[in-house]
Formats: structure tokens, C-alpha cells, sequence
């Protein structure tokens, strides 16, 4: 988690929100990324959705089974649809987005039983620290 942090810190205008995606060793990353929206005028440049497709890249291979992506805010449907389509093994995520998470708080798409694919969810990894720095960006705007 101190990994996408240290990305989350990358994002400049953007949100905080920072992302890799780890090997199945657990110490490799693969790829990483934070929010490039506002950098990019892309909207689909969040966090976990670049650090999927430079993992992809790195392995050649769009199937990132037996991978974990560990990201510092829960992942919105966008980036959890990306999750179960890519099928990383394990989604780990620091603070939970009551007003858009879909790993748990608003919506489970994750976890969904009609699907092919539902990674294992672990929440709560450095809440505080995750949280905070989100706090502290919107608060200076």
C-alpha cells in the first residue's frame, strides 16, 4: 500500500488516488499509475486502469491471473469491471468511497455472482493514510 501512496503522491491536479499491480510473488510490480484525468482530458485515466494496462503491457498478456492490484481509494464500476475483465486474483484498497465504491461500500460489482470472475477483496489497508490524503486535497481546493 505504501507503494500506491508514494503513487497517489504523483497525481499533482489530479485526485489522489494511486495503484500497482503486483505478481504473484507479491513483491514484483508489474505496473503502477495514479489519476491522470485532469492531465490527460481522459476520462477513463484513473489509477487502477493505468497501472492494469502497464501491467498487461509488461506481461504481454491481457489475463493478469494470480496478480493483486493494490490501490489507495475503492475502485469505482469502472475500474471493478476492469478488475473482474482482467482477472487479477486480489483487489487490496485503503479507504472506502461511500459515495462510489464498487468493492463493497455502494455497489459489490467485484463480488457479483452473475459474473465469470470475482477477485478476493481486502479493505482497510492503511485507511487513515488513504483517507487523508484525499481529505487534505479536497480541502485545499
Amino acid at each position: 500500500m505504501r507503494l500506491a501512496l508514494d503513487e497517489a503522491g504523483r497525481a499533482g491536479a489530479d485526485v489522489p488516488v494511486g495503484a500497482v499491480v503486483l505478481a504473484s510473488d507479491g513483491t514484483t510490480v508489474l505496473g503502477a499509475g495514479h489519476n491522470e484525468r485532469e492531465a490527460t482530458g481522459d476520462p477513463t485515466a484513473h489509477a487502477e486502469i493505468l497501472a492494469i494496462r502497464r501491467a498487461a503491457a509488461d506481461l504481454g498478456e491481457w489475463r493478469l491471473s494470480g496478480c493483486t492490484l493494490v490501490v489507495t481509494l475503492e475502485p469505482c464500476t469502472m475500474c471493478a469491471g476492469a478488475l473482474v475483465q482482467s482477472r487479477v486474483d486480489r483487489v487490496v484498497y485503503g479507504a472506502r468511497d461511500e459515495k462510489a465504491g464498487a468493492a463493497g461500500s455502494l455497489w459489490d460489482v467485484v463480488r457479483d455472482r452473475r459474473l465469470n470472475h470475482r477477485p478476493e477483496v481486502i479493505e482497510g489497508v492503511l485507511a487513515e493514510d488513504c483517507a487523508r490524503i484525499l481529505t487534505e486535497f479536497f480541502r485545499s481546493r
